[in-house]
């Protein structure tokens, strides 16, 4: 087929839009470079793999709700010393993940603990990994819904098979019977086999007092912190002192 818009409409009919978006300049080298019909066939198949890579990527980070402005190239190390870097930049390999270990980010509000948890969650959807990122309030909420509508157990079932759970803010206030049982599942399910990452800006020692029970905050604890990694944030909010100062404040 020698027509030019007969072979796009092809690739259209394909769906095989990374081939159809670089075609005209995959010719163009080919031709330049003199190119072998191997050669050629070689650009444009990688073409259509990165464009496929890229659209995943983009559903991943839609299904997670992340910021796309979020991400471990944007964090500025700088502005809180404590931040450990070295360990961080660790974590983004997610090997954390492949050993199903979990990973608390502790420390005072706006000190960035939320922003890193957006990054490591989208160095998980670059290795294409399903990751679920809630609010401590929004999982609940999500959760109480779903128990109305009669789907919490496919709601649990899911936020216990993906490959990154993230909880921002947990240990907000303390937990009803019915929210702690669930969590309880969720963690239960999830233990040695699934990642867990939480930001808190309370100790990890305030954690139990939001559960109803000791029994049951003894036995969630237990399941949390085995293995898991601890980062401690210290340092001013970084939101505070980045607000302009308002005049003879």
């Amino acid at each position: 087929m020698s027509n030019p818009a007969e072979l796009k409409s092809l690739l259209k009919s394909l769906k095989l839009s990374g081939i159809l978006d670089h075609l005209d300049v995959r010719l163009m080298e080919a031709q330049n470079n003199e190119l072998s019909f191997t050669e050629l066939l070689a650009m444009v198949l990688t073409d259509e793999m990165e464009a496929r890579r890229n659209r995943k990527l983009q559903r991943l980070i839609k299904r997670a709700h992340l910021d796309p402005a979020k991400t471990l190239e944007s964090f500025d190390f700088s502005f809180n010393p404590s931040t450990n870097a070295v360990h961080i930049r660790e974590l983004a390999r997610c090997q954390f993940i492949e050993r199903a270990e979990n990973v608390f980010l502790l420390g005072p509000t706006g000190t960035g603990k939320t922003h890193l948890a957006q990054a490591l969650s989208h160095m998980a959807c670059r290795q294409h990994l399903v990751v679920d990122f809630y609010s401590f309030h929004a999982l609940f909420a999500t959760l109480a819904r779903a128990d109305l509508a009669g789907t919490v157990d496919r709601l649990l079932g899911s936020l216990i098979k993906s490959d990154l759970l993230v909880i921002d803010d947990f240990a907000f206030k303390k937990m009803d019977q019915k929210s702690a049982e669930y969590f309880y599942a969720i963690v239960d399910g999830r233990y040695a086999l699934r990642s867990i990452i939480l930001t808190s800006n309370r100790s990890l020692s305030d954690w139990a007092a939001i559960f109803p029970d000791k029994v049951m905050a003894n036995a969630v604890m237990d399941r949390l912190a085995h293995n898991a990694h601890q980062i401690v944030i210290k340092g001013e909010s970084f939101r505070k002192k980045k607000t302009p100062q308002r005049k003879g404040a």
